[in-house]
């Protein structure tokens, strides 16, 4: 059935360079502004409001169930209208919460603050910007996805300076006001800038390298395995993160020599998804997926191996492996289905992931006050199950 949808033309009028820049930008402003607001403002928040800090934590988990509950939903609303609209109006409520969040002297109005949060963050970060791309471009969003992620990967880079100096300079209060700003000011008129979405007749065809997945597997059975294999790489990458200084010191680095590691994640990340723009761009992403999930028990390796000398290289692998998951959590799904249904199927494929996430910090954490550094074994056993699940899955290669 055809979807009677105004059509805009991507390629002439807003071409790929221009839709990657708006929408990777104001991408980095809705990380930056709720997933990785905790980080710098639980502890002003928790003391201005005489709460622990885990309140404003859970607060945040709380936000990712929510944003993992609708994720179907939203994708079904991009794969039905696009995601131009729906991604303007996640501003709005991001909005709303940061703004609720600034006047918030209570538990009962925090907890609602990231209530709205948790909605924006469910209509509007990667899986949503994902499934907008696959509206736009098809089988062709390979690129266009890996090229969001490279910018958005600097959004705690950036945002985390950012927010400190407001937090110092005035309070967290206006930090969370800025922010609202900045979405008004900038990210709704960059998601707004985005195409409309074309009728699902007229999308790019799929270049040789898209290939649906293999008749002789059901779609089920492959969502089943996405689904688990994300729902781990999610365990281990928030999990691993909130315990990353504390396990490098069990090791028997220095706190100095723990910092200098972990600042590597981040060009690692960045580093790997240049590498996924590049040379593996020419493969199917199942073999880019599936090097990712070897990288963390292979860092782990290295690091039982090597000690505190070692500490650099386990981040270095770390985080290249977390930078080309997140890539695969669009172009994987993309290239095994097909766009069309593509945002339903990624919002259904990352609801465990959401649960994991938001439950690893916590669970790693009881791990390592009962097993000390042994805990990070259980990262690299959660990867190893993944990889082999990705092993699991066929897809018809014509490259």
């Amino acid at each position: 059935m055809r979807l009677l949808v105004t059509q805009v033309p991507t390629d002439r009028e807003t071409g790929p360079l221009a839709i990657v820049f708006a929408l990777g930008t104001a991408q980095t402003i809705a990380w930056a502004s709720s997933y990785y607001l905790p980080a710098i403002l639980a502890a002003p928040i928790a003391r201005d409001l005489g709460l622990a800090p885990t309140y404003v934590f859970g607060a945040l988990s709380g936000a990712l169930v929510i944003s993992g509950l609708l994720g179907p939903r939203v994708g079904h609303a991009i794969d039905t209208f696009g995601g131009r609209g729906l991604l303007a109006v996640s501003n709005l409520v991001f909005v709303a919460g940061l703004l609720l969040l600034s006047v918030a002297h209570g538990v009962v109005v925090l907890v609602a603050a990231w209530v709205l949060l948790g909605i924006g963050m469910g209509m509007g970060l990667y899986e949503a910007a994902f499934a907008t791309l696959a509206r736009i471009y098809g089988s062709n969003a390979r690129r266009t996805i890996t090229g969001i992620t490279l910018i958005a990967g600097f959004a705690s880079t950036l945002g985390w300076p950012l927010t400190t100096w407001l937090a110092a300079e005035y309070d967290w209060r206006v930090a969370c006001q800025v922010w609202a700003a900045i979405h008004i000011c900038l990210a709704l008129p960059l998601n707004l800038s985005l195409p409309r979405a074309v009728p699902l007749d007229q999308q790019p065809r799929p270049d040789p390298g898209a290939s649906p997945i293999s008749g002789q597997q059901s779609e089920t059975f492959a969502m089943v395995l996405l689904a688990y294999m994300f729902a781990a790489a999610s365990f281990v990458s928030s999990g691993v993160s909130a315990i990353l200084p504390t396990m490098l010191v069990a090791f028997g680095a220095t706190p100095a020599q723990a910092l200098l590691a972990g600042t590597l994640v981040g060009p690692a990340q960045v580093g790997a998804r240049l590498l996924e723009a590049g040379w593996l761009g020419r493969f199917h992403p199942l073999l880019s997926a599936r090097l990712a999930m070897l990288m963390n028990p292979i860092g782990v390796v290295a690091l039982v191996a090597g000690g505190p000398l070692l500490a650099s290289t386990f981040t270095v692998l770390y985080g290249a492996g977390n930078g080309i998951i997140t890539i695969a959590r669009g172009t994987l799904p993309l290239a095994l289905f097909g766009p069309a249904g593509f945002g339903r199927r990624v919002g259904t494929i990352s609801l465990p992931s959401r649960a994991t996430g938001a439950l690893a910090p916590l669970a790693l954490g009881v791990m390592v006050e009962r097993f000390g550094s042994s805990a990070l074994w259980i990262s690299a056993v959660a990867s190893i199950s993944a990889f082999f699940a990705l092993l699991l899955l066929r897809a018809d290669q014509t490259k």
